[in-house]
């Protein structure tokens, strides 16, 4: 974060905390250990606690993820992806242009194909979230 309070939501994630509290968090990694800090920093939030992170992708995603606390909202910002949703034992395919949007509802698994070079805005409930590999 500069000394104008500005920083870049790609690489420092915000968290939105109770008493409408927003948090700029360590720097991403991507690696499993920045969840579990992330996770244990913001816990006194409970379900109520959102991540706000902004992603880009080249390619599909390699895990399928499902966050049992909350919804997720996923909003394209550019290029072109195909949300996937598994509802009912079926995939669910939502392709998403720049400024649509999409809602991961709790409990459902869900995972991206990327067809061109794709970035996202996710506001997510991630206490809990579980990963699962994607075959």
């Amino acid at each position: 974060m500069d000394k104008t309070g500005k920083f870049d939501l790609e690489k420092y994630p915000i968290h939105l905390g109770l008493n409408a509290k927003a948090t700029v968090q360590d720097e991403f990694t991507g690696a499993v250990d920045w969840y579990e800090r992330y996770g244990a920093q913001n816990a006194a939030d409970g379900a109520e606690g959102r991540l706000v992170s902004l992603h880009s992708f080249s390619s599909p995603w390699g895990t399928w993820e499902m966050h049992p606390e909350g919804e997720e909202l996923v909003v394209c910002i550019s290029g072109k992806m195909t949300l996937i949703q598994e509802i009912d034992g079926k995939h669910q395919r939502v392709e998403l242009l720049p400024g649509e949007a999409i809602v991961n509802p709790r409990g459902v698994w869900h995972t991206a194909d990327v067809h061109e070079k794709a970035c996202a805005l996710f506001i997510t409930a991630g206490m809990g979230t579980q990963v699962r590999p994607r075959n």
